[in-house]
């Protein structure tokens, strides 16, 4: 029977974000239903809430969540109730070409729960990256249920589901950054401040974080960054440069997603360097360059699909740099907040004033 649950939801493009009941099934085969504990607030909800992402609307927000598990359906074997999870947007399929070829982290037909959730009139909800954790409880594919060690709080664990995993996998996964790199990030949010860290633990020499915001640079440099430079007044492209000999950096990581940021790291990249899109654009956005430039500078542009991770594999042992103090999640913590304060959080991710703030059940 389905269980009534409060979430935070989307109801029309642009609106702001409403509290209400919601219908969540019970697990039917291959899903769990999962009470969650706590769920970042990240800027993918916003392009979901703005719709700048899709229109199929209304959307269960939220999904850098961590909880337990509750129920269990047919056929799931290798989770219990009891069990302490966070989720994954990407839960691979293991029988699509990607999967065949030893490639799940790419995984194209990846797993979500069959059935949905509902508003209590029965509108079918569309869940935020498949997940749709702005909630007391949610349905989720068992894959997309990752067990963890429970030492790791919820409000920080939660956030190895999104931001903190997309940002680490594409330094170490996307960039591939190794010893003695030069590495250059655009944007010292959540996301950004995870590839520094992720970055400085791959070994890299130099990590230059380039931010507007000088508080966010001050943050950057707890996470690992050598060299820090604000770009709101000055020619971003030029300081680093200036920071590397001229040459720019082996791998850069652009984690805004704007035209003008992904522009900026072309050109911050040495001879043969690496460029990493991590930053999730407007759907509207176009990016020109001159395809000489494509051409004479070489090296690779990348975009990173969720850090390339493979969760079953990356998110345990996030939690285990965490627990043995190499990787601090905590401070990606900024507030805690209830349910009904999404919408504000919103508003103070937009004036830059935090790296995540984490709605607490």
């Amino acid at each position: 029977m389905p269980q009534e649950a409060r979430a935070a939801v989307a109801v029309k493009k642009g609106a702001p974000v409403e509290v209400l009941p919601v219908l969540v099934p019970d697990p039917g085969p291959g899903e769990v239903l999962v009470g969650v504990q706590a769920c970042g607030v990240c800027h993918t909800d916003l392009h979901y809430r703005d719709g700048a992402i899709g229109d199929e609307f209304p959307y269960l927000l939220g999904h850098e969540a961590a909880g337990t598990v509750e129920a269990v359906g047919p056929g799931v074997t290798a989770l219990a109730p009891g069990d302490y999870v966070v989720l994954a947007w990407r839960a691979p399929c293991g029988g699509c070409r990607s999967c065949r070829r030893g490639r799940p982290w790419y995984c194209f037909d990846s797993r979500t729960a069959a059935q949905p959730m509902t508003l209590t009139d029965g509108t079918r909800l569309s869940p935020a990256l498949g997940i749709g954790a702005f909630t007391e409880k949610t349905l989720v594919a068992a894959g997309q249920a990752v067990k963890i060690d429970p030492s790791a709080r919820p409000e920080a664990a939660g956030l190895i589901g999104c931001g903190v995993m997309a940002g680490y996998g594409a330094a170490v996964h996307t960039g591939g950054v190794s010893n003695g790199d030069t590495v250059v990030v655009i944007g010292c949010g959540g996301v950004g401040n995870a590839a520094i860290a992720g970055s400085a633990l791959s070994g890299a020499r130099r990590v230059i974080a380039v931010d507007i915001d000088d508080a966010k640079l001050d943050a950057a440099t707890r996470f690992g960054a050598t060299d820090t430079v604000n770009s709101r007044g000055t020619d971003p492209v030029a300081a680093v440069r200036e920071l590397t000999g001229g040459f720019g950096a082996d791998v850069v990581i652009d984690a805004v997603g704007r035209p003008e940021t992904y522009t900026q790291g072309f050109y911050m990249r040495d001879l043969a360097g690496v460029l990493v899109q991590v930053g999730v654009p407007d759907r509207e956005m176009r990016v020109d360059l001159p395809l000489i430039d494509l051409f004479s500078r070489g090296g690779a542009l990348k975009s990173s699909w969720y850090g390339d991770c493979l969760p079953s594999r990356d998110f345990p042992v996030l939690v285990d740099l965490h627990l043995s103090r190499k990787l601090d999640l905590d401070a990606f913590v900024s507030e805690t907040i209830t349910l009904e304060e999404v919408e504000a959080a919103f508003a103070t991710m937009q004036r830059g004033g935090v790296l995540r703030s984490v709605v607490v059940f």
